[in-house]
């Protein structure tokens, strides 16, 4: 029986262990989506406790408590920070065949060299071993980031954000790592939702001007881009319920905007054409700036609407949506590419049973510019396990190419993350090894060193333009 978490963790072949250990594991990080703060990385931040720096803000953490049966005081209420890590550590034992128990147990491991297993009886010696790890100097939020061996950060950014962190981070010569901003529109597009109109008021204070036509609209969201570019930025966002497309004529968008404005109710059908206009009007922008797409969808947002009312967004409540939109992303992709106006493009579903059709869609819409233009993206959110990462990479390999493939991002709020880049390259191994030693592709170590390697790192430093 093999030790649990040992150098060879989830490596279950000799194959695996040597391309894990021989090439993977020393590869740089390129975390091209996340959601950690350019302030606290400019600020080189400091965390007091372990509350601190892994339960607060992570609702992946929060689902499992809930699960748990742990009161809401626990988990976002007014409990001491060493009442909510115990109930956490009370929680995890639990957690068998949950991402979140290797995750919490390479972080454990690799930032704090703490060896053993936390629960309930273990707690209070992980608290005060990591809380006296965390006063040393490698371990602030550069620190962390440094010793990760992460190159590049891509932050997740609003468009009237002034970008003040990067700039300085920019200029900083002391600090190697790039942190760039990410272009995410969503307020902008979702005028069917609560705050829009706030939003637009806020755009159109940053940019100095009015916003009453789609083409105001389109203005200000132009400039915001170009901000944007001038600080590095690479990559937009887009993160969506669910793929839309609906045709609508320029009068008509001007009406719809207008009812916005006045507060009006917005009908489904009218979103939908507001906010295809929109992604078709970014994406072309997106060619013009030499930016990377990526597109999330198929989310469920705050089901519970008792507890959103109560804690707001973004705090564990969201699932897999119903809707999975194939033939709306199917047309948004050929009306731009018709148009020449489909930039490199990453698309995401949390619907794991769409990998086959994304795999199949992106041959459709590949380019000569850059192979491998159109990616089906890492399995994110609730399918980045073991399985869901297995299958979101055999999917790829079986109807497309795994070798062009950009690989893993954190999606992360926590600085202590970049673990889960370790877990999906010891997964990613275990599964070439398992085909190679299978018989199922030749023992090349070249070929096979390329392949990691591209797949760990430099496919994704091509691909953005790294």
């Amino acid at each position: 029986m093999k030790r649990f978490m040992d150098r060879d963790f989830l490596l279950s072949t000799q194959t695996a262990k040597d391309l894990y250990h021989g090439v993977a594991a020393s590869m740089p990080i390129i975390d091209y989506h996340c959601h950690v703060s350019p302030k606290e990385i400019w600020e080189d931040k400091r965390f007091s406790d372990m509350t601190e720096i892994w339960l607060s803000g992570d609702h992946y953490k929060w689902r499992l408590m809930r699960s748990n049966g742990v009161d809401e005081r626990y988990i976002t209420g007014d409990a001491s920070p060493y009442e909510k890590f115990y109930k956490f550590a009370e929680t995890l034992p639990k957690a068998i065949g949950n991402p979140m128990y290797h995750w919490c147990h390479l972080e454990l491991k690799t930032y704090f060299g703490y060896e053993g297993v936390l629960n309930a009886e273990t707690a209070k010696e992980v608290w005060d071993l990591c809380k006296a790890k965390l006063q040393e100097p490698d371990m602030s939020v550069r620190g962390i980031i440094r010793k990760s061996n992460v190159v590049f950060v891509g932050t997740t950014d609003d468009p009237i954000d002034s970008l003040e962190y990067h700039k300085l981070l920019a200029n900083d010569p002391t600090f190697d790592t790039v942190v760039a901003p990410s272009f995410r529109p969503d307020k902008a597009l979702n005028i069917d939702k609560a705050g829009w109109l706030d939003y637009i008021a806020a755009l159109e204070q940053v940019c100095g001007s009015k916003i009453a036509t789609m083409d105001d609209l389109k203005s200000a969201l132009a400039a915001r881009m170009d901000h944007f570019a001038a600080c590095g930025c690479k990559v937009s966002d887009h993160g969506l319920d669910r793929m839309v497309y609906r045709e609508a004529d320029p009068a008509q968008l001007n009406e719809i905007l207008r009812k916005g404005l006045a507060g009006e109710r917005v009908s489904d059908e009218d979103a939908e054409a507001f906010k295809t206009d929109l992604l078709i009007f970014c994406a072309k922008k997106y060619v013009e700036l030499n930016w990377a797409m990526q597109l999330h969808y198929n989310c469920l947002r705050n089901p519970n609407s008792a507890m959103f009312s109560r804690i707001g967004p973004d705090t564990g409540f969201d699932c897999i949506g119903p809707n999975n939109g194939s033939r709306a992303l199917a047309s948004l992709l050929d009306r731009l590419y018709k148009e020449n106006g489909l930039p490199r493009t990453v698309l995401y579903s949390l619907d794991g049973s769409d990998n086959a059709f994304i795999d199949t869609l992106i041959g459709a819409f590949q380019g000569t510019e850059i192979a491998g233009k159109i990616q089906h993206g890492s399995a994110w959110w609730f399918n980045d396990n073991k399985q869901g990462m297995r299958d979101q990479m055999i999917s790829l390999a079986n109807l497309s190419i795994l070798g062009n493939f950009v690989g893993m991002l954190t999606d992360s709020r926590s600085f202590l993350s970049y673990t889960r880049h370790e877990y999906f390259r010891r997964i990613l191994c275990d599964l070439v090894g398992e085909w190679v030693e299978n018989g199922e592709y030749p023992k090349d170590a070249a070929a096979l060193s390329a392949l990691i390697a591209g797949i760990s790192y430099e496919n994704a430093k091509r691909y953005f333009g790294l």
